[in-house]
């Protein structure tokens, strides 16, 4: 897809949680009332994705179908990072904002695979089966056609995935490399900033 050279405001934003998480997570609720509050006219997008990636997907295609792969934008964190990657890629390269994003879920959460406890709510649970690690896997993209279209957030002090790995996927698009911080990202809210800044969101006129 042909992207115009003036790039287009933003007016649909869709945010994907990570592995075990919800849109109870901080970041989501903080950037859910950042969009409340200072641009509700924008279309904002938090799901509740299914432990199974081929559903979690088919729910992101379905619910932006009608979006405009110019216009909108996906922040991703963890796995949503991987997911936010995948859609960036069939989107001709939509805008994405990466949080410390999975690079190898299927390598890496092969280990979970059984029953588990959800973040926010460990009476929820769920199982995660041995065929999404299969799923994982057909979802890997490669490089994207837009690169300067991906904005990464990375924390040198992830204790769950590697910084460096995360560096090297995405060696076209701006990062901030944070040093020290940790997986949760728990200081967000001092990069709200720029991740607003990047997402080009404008008020209402």
């Amino acid at each position: 897809m042909t992207l115009p050279t003036q790039p287009l405001p933003t007016t649909h934003v869709l945010y994907l949680h990570g592995f075990r998480s919800s849109p109870q997570s901080t970041k989501a609720r903080q950037m859910a009332a950042v969009m409340a509050k200072q641009y509700p006219h924008i279309t904002w997008w938090c799901p509740h994705l299914p432990p199974s990636p081929k559903a979690a997907t088919a729910l992101i295609t379905q619910g932006t179908a009608d979006w405009p792969s110019r216009r909108m934008a996906v922040i991703g964190s963890s796995l949503g990072g991987f997911y936010a990657t995948w859609l960036a890629m069939q989107r001709g390269g939509c805008k994405a904002v990466l949080l410390n994003p999975a690079i190898d879920p299927a390598r890496d959460l092969a280990k979970y695979i059984g029953e588990q406890t959800a973040w926010h709510d460990p009476a929820e649970r769920f199982y995660f089966a041995p065929e999404f690690v299969d799923e994982l896997r057909a979802l890997e993209v490669g490089p994207l056609p837009h690169p300067e279209r991906v904005w990464a957030l990375i924390a040198k002090g992830d204790e769950v995935l590697d910084w460096r790995e995360m560096t090297a996927r995405y060696p076209d698009s701006p990062q901030v490399v944070m040093e020290g911080g940790d997986h949760a990202i728990s200081n967000f809210e001092t990069y709200l900033p720029q991740v607003l800044d990047f997402l080009d969101l404008q008020p209402d006129v």
